[in-house]
């Protein structure tokens, strides 16, 4: 079913098959879908009290979203997370939310560790479409460069990466009732309008031309990584 809640959003609310993909939601589980500006989704209230959530987010417009630290940009979103800066377009990317609920089992009072059972179920996940060579870093922060600036430069706890290139990038926030991570998988790979709308120098593109590994050349699409990681989500 689909309803509009809180400006600018279109939202959808349902088992898999009414958001349009495949499979069965795991147990203890709602799997939702939003649509909307990148500011407004970024800017979202979650419900109280937190339950276990994935949220697939659907981006109207390109955009640029700055990590919660990052200088202001003019006409970039913000996210309220940390790291360097994403850009998001319609159909290039695999966005998901996913709220755990703390003194759930999957929560961790360590931040660094709280990202290891998720970077392990999107392991698993693109395991499944027949993504191979994948790695879920374990370590502390790796940085570059370019890291500070640009999220899918450096490497942090929990993120998914296929011959050093990252397939899926992480960013954590949390409050007393709840941890959010949002990922970002990407289907298509192209530096270039982050590093434009940053101010970096030209160098930047072809620095970062092998930092993100997209899916799309491996003819997957948001519909399959979507059920594959519906069907990784660990039951309650």
């Amino acid at each position: 079913m689909a309803n509009n809640s809180g400006a600018g959003l279109d939202v959808t609310v349902g088992g898999p098959s009414e958001l349009g993909t495949a499979g069965s939601t795991p147990r203890g589980w709602v799997v939702e879908r939003l649509g909307g500006g990148a500011g407004a989704l970024h800017a979202r209230r979650l419900p109280s009290p937190a339950l276990r959530t994935a949220t697939f987010l659907d981006v109207e417009a390109p955009a640029l979203v700055l990590g919660s630290t990052q200088p202001d940009v003019a006409g970039a979103a913000r996210r309220r997370s940390g790291g360097g800066a994403v850009w998001v377009a319609p159909g290039d990317q695999v966005w998901v939310d996913v709220v755990v609920p703390a003194r759930d089992p999957l929560w961790s009072d360590d931040v660094g560790q709280a990202f290891g059972w998720l970077g392990d179920v999107w392991a698993a996940a693109l395991t499944s479409l027949g993504v191979e060579g994948l790695t879920v870093h374990r370590g502390p922060l790796v940085t570059t460069r370019w890291s500070g600036d640009v999220c899918f430069a450096g490497l942090g706890p929990g993120e998914v990466t296929v011959e050093g290139r990252k397939v899926v990038g992480m960013a954590q926030r949390r409050t007393r009732e709840w941890a959010l991570f949002q990922c970002a998988v990407p289907l298509v790979w192209d530096p270039s309008p982050v590093v434009s709308m940053l101010g970096l120098p030209d160098e930047a593109v072809d620095d970062l031309a092998s930092a993100g590994y997209p899916l799309g050349p491996l003819g997957l699409g948001e519909d399959d990584v979507e059920s594959a990681f519906i069907a990784a989500l660990p039951p309650a």
